[in-house]
């Protein structure tokens, strides 16, 4: 498909629609068909720069998916299932609920967008690079520049066993995808692998805890010092998936007053906050304006269960109406709407009996529950926002992954350097800014932990699940072949970027200051001067 711009202008739109190679693999708008059919040759960079807007808007509604809705409601899940999801809580006595939950539901919610886009990459041969370059174009940064930027920011003294276990639990996974990568193909048992260390993973971390439990209740271990996590919300005081109306203790009335259902709608349905809105910067106000449209329909579509209210965040008009748009949303979006207009007996649709079903359920619920007290199957609720917030994250992967790969068909990039720049930023800015923040607050053992646990997560499920979902019963191979030697560059990178932290932080005495930041930055540098140079073929294979 890259050959479409060797050709005249005029045979743009034909070689597009003639093409099978350019045929986009699910997401319901096409991209190249919009640049080179309904654009004129003239405008395209116009058309380009619209693209890239929506680029970066798809990241934002990733982002205020997965931390408003999809995390909120794993946390309410884990509650339901007995597990601790209060993670703030003093590392000098440790809990093996909560490093747990940690590594499991925790790691689940930070990483999804990244596991989704990967699983969205992995089902198409020809967009299989964008996740290689993702993955592991996201470890290089988030190992290099993110640690790099902590130890500056606040140099520290390093939690000596986690980081090692951590550091050597991400290498292994890297050889694996190196060794993947060298074969050309990865198998049924290959993919069972991946999940089966993660799992292994999780154990090594809850005996870890175990092992620090008993060492400390017989005297043999220090005392860490107390790092209680920081909240990833960059607006403060304001809960996950919560509305206006709850602006904290000190505004609400000191007697309990009887709303109307219409009045809890409104209020529930409101993404600002007025007092909040009055005492922000300007550019918070900016990015608010552009985030308040996604709010909203996510509001509209996804309940969120809050276990620490205690009303639950229940919002029965709201949630009523959850019944119905929830069910429809996850149909209208699954291989982007082809089984809701799917016709029953070809003259009924999908979306028509959902919707049918849903109202009932909806009415139902209204007239048998009260504004006042959630009913005791509210966390059915928790699992229905999980599904419905899933599904949102999933259908802005696969247009993200597929505008993704409409700018390399512009610009003759391949895949592979799309992945490691600008689907590995995008999917980092967002922990590279809370781990900085919290850093700059005092709490940089934990920031340098995120780095390396939570990236551990995504490589192993990214790749595992991604190549799993895509074997069938007949087809129990996925081919992975590497399109260029940018690949093998971005690997060995990797690779020689952990190996660098196991000696030289060991070496430091787990001491990591300003040294360590520059030099971790300035390999980041070469890398990407490195792979860019690679990629316009100046360095090159003969």
């Amino acid at each position: 498909c890259w050959e479409v711009r060797n050709h005249n202008s005029s045979e743009w739109c034909h070689f597009i629609r003639s093409n099978p190679d350019c045929q986009l693999e699910g997401g319901f708008l096409d991209y190249l068909q919009g640049v080179f059919c309904v654009f004129p040759p003239q405008l395209l960079p116009l058309a380009v720069t619209l693209y890239a807007f929506w680029l970066l808007y798809l990241f934002i509604i990733l982002g205020v998916t997965a931390e408003k809705f999809f995390c909120p409601n794993l946390s309410a899940i884990s509650t339901n299932l007995k597990l601790s999801h209060n993670v703030a809580i003093s590392l000098a006595t440790p809990s093996l609920t909560s490093s747990l939950h940690g590594v499991t539901f925790l790691a689940f919610g930070n990483g999804a967008p990244d596991v989704f886009s990967a699983v969205v990459a992995f089902s198409n041969p020809r967009t299989a690079g964008l996740a290689i370059g993702a993955v592991f174009g996201a470890g290089v940064f988030v190992t290099t520049v993110v640690a790099g930027g902590i130890a500056l920011v606040k140099p520290f003294t390093a939690a000596s066993r986690p980081f090692l276990r951590d550091v050597i639990f991400y290498m292994v996974a890297v050889f694996l995808t190196f060794m993947v990568l060298y074969f050309g193909r990865i198998t049924l048992g290959e993919a069972l692998g991946y999940l089966g260390l993660y799992i292994f993973y999780v154990f090594a971390v809850v005996l870890c805890t175990w092992i620090h439990q008993r060492q400390r209740r017989e005297g043999l271990a220090p005392p860490r010092p107390w790092e209680p996590e920081m909240a990833t919300d960059t607006e403060e005081g304001e809960s996950s998936g919560t509305n206006s109306g709850d602006y904290g203790e000190e505004y609400r009335p000191l007697l309990p007053s009887q709303e109307t259902s219409l009045h809890i709608l409104t209020s529930a349905l409101s993404p600002l906050d007025c007092r909040k809105w009055r005492r922000k910067p300007w550019y918070w106000r900016l990015f608010k304006v552009f985030k308040v449209p996604v709010e909203l329909v996510l509001l509209l579509t996804v309940p969120v269960v809050d276990p620490d209210k205690d009303d639950l965040n229940w919002k029965r008009p709201l949630n009523c109406l959850h019944i119905l748009t929830s069910p429809l949303v996850c149909i209208l979006t699954l291989k982007s709407g082809s089984y809701g207009l799917y016709q029953i007996q070809g003259i009924f649709p999908v979306w028509a009996l959902v919707t049918l079903v849903g109202s009932v359920l909806a009415i139902a619920i209204f007239f048998t529950t009260s504004n006042e007290e959630p009913p005791k199957y509210h966390c059915v609720f928790a699992f229905l926002g999980f599904l419905a917030s899933a599904m949102w994250i999933n259908a802005a992967a696969t247009e993200l992954v597929n505008i993704l790969r409409t700018l390399g068909v512009i610009f003759q990039l391949s895949n592979t350097v799309l992945g490691l720049t600008l689907l590995a930023w995008g999917n980092s800015i967002g922990d590279t800014f809370s781990d900085l923040t919290m850093a700059r607050q005092g709490y940089p053992r934990m920031a340098f932990s995120a780095c390396f646990g939570g990236i551990i997560f995504n490589i192993l499920v990214g790749v595992g699940l991604g190549c799993l979902l895509q074997m069938t019963s007949t087809q129990l191979v996925v081919k992975l072949e590497p399109d260029s030697l940018l690949v093998w560059i971005l690997a060995g990178a990797l690779g020689l970027s952990l190996v660098f932290s196991f000696v030289s932080v060991p070496a430091q005495c787990f001491q990591l200051g300003k040294a360590y930041g520059i030099c971790l930055i300035l390999y980041y540098l070469a890398f990407l001067c490195l792979a860019l140079l690679t990629e316009f073929r100046v360095i090159h294979l003969s």
